[in-house]
């Protein structure tokens, strides 16, 4: 008696079209892709990869390691390495409270704020730098205070290069954590806080756990971010080897004098990007 109910359920299904369990879903059309989409999708890829099989092509490798360890070069991967992540945990101690705020707290003009925070995603990195110079400039806003108060001038300096940085790096941690604590379930951090917990205590003990993968992706992609930043940059902190010189400047420089060492930093900037998104496939680059 099962078996028959079963065969006459599953040709109800195939009659009517309707799911079955087991059955493979087909994605496209059969027969292939249409050509008139076809066309247009293979042109759209190679317009994305050629450029970089051509970056490939073109490298020098056989003098790709003294390339990478002449002193200019080397000099301008580590302050790249040191800036990114300085301004990655720049990012970290004051956009994680920052998304919590956004993602917790209900205030008036919250829309706005949010809008302002991701505000540097689409913004000229060059008009960001301006903005920095008109706020932290020796004359700017603040600026001028630091520099009387405090003796700090951050223009045209190593922690220039810092500041710019974070400044168009942190929306992406910011973005990346706040979506991460709206889709956390906020009763726990309440039964914390029921329990005796200060709010304080429940986010430290209770939400960061919990939003940890969304920090971590967050951060990843705020340094890689930080490390290829250049308007910004050369903008606010300028173009001082050894000072502010980072490897995206340096390629710049490099590509009017020496077209071989900007294909080699290139390349490095290129190998660091593939690493992180191969680091963040799983959260990234997967579909359901």
């Amino acid at each position: 008696m099962i078996g028959p109910s079963k065969d006459k359920a599953g040709a109800a299904d195939t009659l009517t079209g309707g799911p079955r369990r087991g059955r493979v879903r087909v994605r496209g059309e059969r027969g292939g892709a249409p050509l008139p989409l076809l066309v247009p999708a293979l042109i759209g890829l190679a317009f994305l990869v050629l450029p970089l099989v051509a970056l490939l092509i073109r490298a020098p490798w056989r003098s790709m390691p003294d390339l990478l360890t002449s002193s200019e070069v080397w000099q301008a991967l580590q302050l790249s390495l040191l800036c990114a992540t300085a301004a990655t945990a720049v990012s970290l101690v004051i956009g994680v409270p920052l998304a919590w705020l956004l993602a917790r707290v209900e205030f008036p003009g919250r829309g706005l704020v949010r809008a302002l925070v991701t505000l540097p995603l689409v913004l000229p990195p060059v008009v960001g730098g301006v903005a920095l110079l008109m706020a932290l400039g020796r004359n700017g806003v603040v600026g001028r205070w630091l520099d009387d108060w405090f003796g700090v001038t951050l223009p045209f300096t190593t922690a220039g290069v810092v500041v710019a940085e974070a400044f168009v790096a942190m929306p992406f941690l910011v973005i990346s954590v706040e979506g991460t604590l709206r889709a956390a379930d906020p009763r726990y951090e309440e039964a914390a806080t029921t329990l005796g917990a200060s709010r304080f205590t429940a986010f430290r003990r209770v939400t960061l756990p919990l939003i940890a993968p969304g920090i971590a992706a967050g951060a990843v992609l705020a340094w890689a971010r930080a490390l290829g930043e250049f308007g910004a940059t050369i903008t606010f902190a300028g173009n001082f080897p050894g000072r502010t010189q980072t490897m995206p400047l340096a390629v710049y420089l490099a590509l009017q004098n020496d077209p071989e060492a900007a294909i080699a930093l290139s390349l490095v900037l290129l190998a660091v990007s593939i690493a992180v998104l191969a680091g963040l496939r799983d959260r990234w680059m997967t579909a359901s």
